[in-house]
């Protein structure tokens, strides 16, 4: 990497760390829903009922969930990346959606369903948020 793009990407270190956290998040989601399906002995690429009260379909739900919602966390935030969004706001709505993934992956293991919900929605508004800094900026 050249110093320039090092550089360039210094005051972004905290979103940075906050999109190599998701990644581990992701990671251990996955594996959480793979153990769950191997001691239920749910046999691999058939499909999971679709059952609240069955902690397979809630761990399967959850990786897909944040399967769902991944790509538009890089786009918004390479986007306020490239347009030189306030890289401290950044960081901030970064994190936000981080921290409430890991809590809305919680929720939804425990089948709390009002929270989960609630959770999610903070998600969404730290995603608008990324794009409001990258519009703005």
């Amino acid at each position: 990497m050249t110093d320039d793009v090092a550089h360039w990407l210094v005051p972004y270190s905290s979103a940075i760390t906050a999109l190599g956290t998701l990644s581990v998040v992701m990671l251990v989601q996955l594996l959480i829903a793979d153990v769950t399906g191997i001691r239920q002995r749910h046999t691999p690429g058939s499909p999971v009922d679709a059952d609240h009260n069955s902690i397979l379909f809630r761990v399967t739900r959850t990786v897909a969930n944040t399967n769902e919602s991944i790509a538009i966390f890089i786009c918004a935030l390479l986007f306020c990346m490239l347009v030189a969004a306030h890289p401290t706001y950044t960081g901030y709505a970064a994190w936000t959606f981080v921290i409430a993934r890991i809590v809305y992956a919680g929720c939804y293991y425990s089948n709390q369903q009002l929270l989960r919900s609630s959770v999610f929605g903070l998600s969404l508004l730290a995603l608008a948020g990324l794009m409001v800094l990258g519009f703005i900026a």
